[in-house]
């Protein structure tokens, strides 16, 4: 394989993967891709025990994800009609509560990123995700699920792969800590307060940029959920506060250390009447969206999830300096790659 950057410069100085085979072989590639197994048997078990089934997501589809923070979708050529690749299979998973009241998906993602992303250390155009949706949920309820989650993965990584975590220069102080104490909470008008306290600018009615979601990250003890972005700065689906009309029901969860965002979820809006409203106020159209509008007007249950980073995730348990090294085939915006 040869990688090569075919477009742009990189945003900052960052780490970029070597050739196919000298990543295969480092060390420290084995350790971060046997930290991911144990990651995945440890996410598996929880959800297993609580009573989840896992489905396979769908890879293409007529329409996907539109929140996705800048990234452009790829299309595919369906038997003449134009599908795309997955972004996020979100609308799916609320399709698929129409059979089973708890699901999971651990399923490839494709996006676009822009070329900035490049020097970022945390994007990826393929990347992983564990999907999580709960009919009837709140918010809370997938943020102390997500909780969860995160704490049991650290805890399975420390037992049996302490080697490992050696590799790659782990602190493991750090990584024991996790867990002692809840995970924090800010809201998204905080979040703006604080970094305006740092003389940094942040938009009051858009997401944290990914700066700035960093010194956030940096500043924070522990993890912690970044609550209640403003309606308008994400998708159709995350549903808005029926008591605090204009504030979204969501969240990010946000890791310390300066490993910045590793989930995104909220509670879902389920009323076919408000998806429309929202859908025609992004300005899309609402004809790319036929299936799942029509199985809104027979009736999607309310529900609550999220969309947990694979990648990131290991990143953030093993330590490493880049999202890539936490993939056996890493693929970055503007670099050519197997």
């Amino acid at each position: 394989m040869t990688l090569e950057v075919t477009l742009g410069e990189p945003a900052r100085a960052t780490t970029v993967p070597p050739d196919l085979r000298t990543h295969l072989t480092d060390p420290s590639t084995r350790a971060a891709l046997m930290i991911r197994q144990s990651v995945l048997t440890a996410v598996r078990r929880l959800l297993d025990a609580e009573g989840f089934v896992e489905i396979q997501a769908p890879i293409i589809g007529p329409v996907t994800d539109p929140g996705v923070r800048g990234a452009k979708q790829m299309d595919v050529d369906f038997y003449g009609h134009r599908y795309k690749l997955m972004t996020s299979a979100i609308l799916y998973k609320q399709a698929t509560l129409l059979a089973f009241d708890k699901i999971y998906y651990i399923a490839p993602n494709v996006r676009m990123e822009p070329l900035e992303t490049f020097g970022t250390d945390r994007h990826l155009v393929e990347f992983h995700q564990i999907d999580v949706e709960m009919a009837g949920a709140s918010r809370d309820d997938v943020t102390a699920l997500c909780e969860r989650l995160v704490v049991a993965a650290t805890r399975e990584v420390l037992q049996h792969r302490p080697a490992q975590l050696g590799v790659t220069g782990r602190d493991l102080d750090a990584l024991r800590r996790l867990g002692q104490e809840p995970f924090g909470r800010m809201t998204h008008a905080a979040a703006v307060a604080e970094l305006a306290g740092m003389s940094q600018q942040a938009d009051a009615h858009a997401e944290i940029d990914w700066s700035n979601e960093e010194m956030l990250s940096l500043e924070a003890p522990r993890p912690f959920f970044l609550t209640d972005y403003p309606k308008g700065s994400r998708g159709f689906y995350d549903r808005e506060s029926r008591s605090d009309p204009g504030t979204l029901r969501n969240f990010d969860l946000i890791a310390a250390e300066g490993f910045g965002e590793l989930c995104s979820g909220g509670e879902r809006e389920s009323d076919y009447r408000r998806i429309m409203s929202r859908i025609r106020e992004t300005g899309e159209n609402p004809a790319k969206y036929g299936w799942y509008l029509e199985l809104a007007r027979e009736g999607l249950h309310p529900s609550a999830g999220f969309g947990l980073g694979l990648e990131r995730l290991v990143r953030y348990i093993a330590g490493l300096d880049a999202v890539w090294q936490a993939s056996a085939y890493p693929k970055l915006a503007g670099v050519r790659s197997a």
